[in-house]
């Protein structure tokens, strides 16, 4: 059984929900009606009633058993708003307008425990699905920076079928600083923890195994190191790390001369910036035919994703049943 269908199994058991504000979208109403028909999880769409139901129409898809709410006319949008006018300091009228929308409902859902999950991103550009959760659903503690992981399924990896690592930032940050990077990285553990199934360890890759090279860039990710240990030294995190040394046994033996529970055996991969990440995961992808799942957002008090404009059916029931896995 792959992850993906370990993942919608366990969904199945738990009867969990998941909030999907971008209903006019037929990719959206066809994956809600997939959730509903193989019970893995009781779909939200916000919107109205009447658009949701033409849009229903014209795209093939039933609506029984799918909730529906309308954001501007729902009797929780007093509530929202209030909760969201004291946490924000805004007005009430501009928390209102903000709680309106689809995808500030649908966060203060998941934030009030109204919701489990929320997924996002066919129509809304990621930028704004990650605004709207770190407004309404917030960070979690002790992270500030937002970013995203890939998990990425290894068909064949050294004699181990189907082997699951963790790859970030592939989408989010484009050059994060030390502090971001720390940041990526205890989030990509705690992604890694409630979706691996073996505990994680984090390496912090560079063109360097420690110090065999000497830049800027690589002194960036020792200091990301430091204050990932200084902050969560339970963490098995080890760098720097060029990405043979992190994950073959054989290259770390002889390129790391220190006890290190990490090299050649990572399975969570941190990259020191977008341009290596996102190039990193598509080679992974296109050249050793693995799953490429995701992106993911990481970093939220709560499991909240975003999605691909380009994310088939599948994509968004995958994506639900990954995210519901970390709740």
């Amino acid at each position: 059984m792959s992850m993906i269908e370990k993942c919608i199994e366990a969904a199945k058991a738990r009867s969990l929900s998941v909030v999907l504000p971008e209903s006019g979208d037929e990719r959206m109403l066809a994956a809600a009606r997939r959730l509903v028909d193989e019970g893995i999880a009781r779909p939200i769409l916000i919107g109205k009633p009447d658009d949701v139901a033409t849009a229903a129409k014209e795209a093939g898809v039933a609506l029984d058993g799918i909730e529906i709410i309308d954001s501007k006319e729902s009797d929780k949008t007093d509530a929202y708003t209030s909760i969201y006018m004291e946490r924000r300091g805004k007005t009430e009228g501009v928390a209102r307008r903000m709680v309106r929308r689809p995808l500030y409902y649908a966060g203060m859902m998941v934030d009030q425990g109204d919701a489990d999950t929320m997924v996002a991103g066919v129509v809304n550009a990621t930028a704004l699905v990650i605004q709207a959760g770190a407004l309404t659903v917030g960070l979690a503690e002790g992270i500030e920076t937002p970013s995203s992981f890939f998990l990425m399924i290894i068909p064949d990896f050294q004699g181990q079928a189907n082997k699951p690592f963790i790859y970030a930032d592939c989408a989010v940050n484009i050059s994060p600083t030390a502090s971001e990077l720390a940041d990526i990285a205890i989030a990509s553990e705690m992604s890694a923890r409630s979706l691996l199934p073996e505990d994680p360890r984090v390496a912090m890759l560079s063109f360097s195994t420690k110090g065999s090279a000497s830049h800027e860039d690589i002194d960036l990710v020792t200091e990301a190191l430091s204050i990932v240990r200084s902050r969560a030294a339970n963490l098995s995190v080890d760098g720097e790390f060029q990405a043979d040394t992190a994950i073959i046994p054989g290259v770390a033996a002889k390129k790391v001369k220190e006890p290190s529970e990490v090299a050649g055996q990572a399975n969570v991969l941190v990259f020191p910036d977008l341009n290596s990440g996102n190039i990193a995961y598509k080679l992974t992808q296109y050249m050793a035919g693995a799953a490429a799942i995701g992106p993911f957002l990481q970093g939220f008090a709560k499991p909240i994703s975003d999605l691909s404009r380009g994310a088939s059916v599948d994509d968004i029931v995958a994506t639900t049943a990954i995210c519901l896995a970390q709740v």
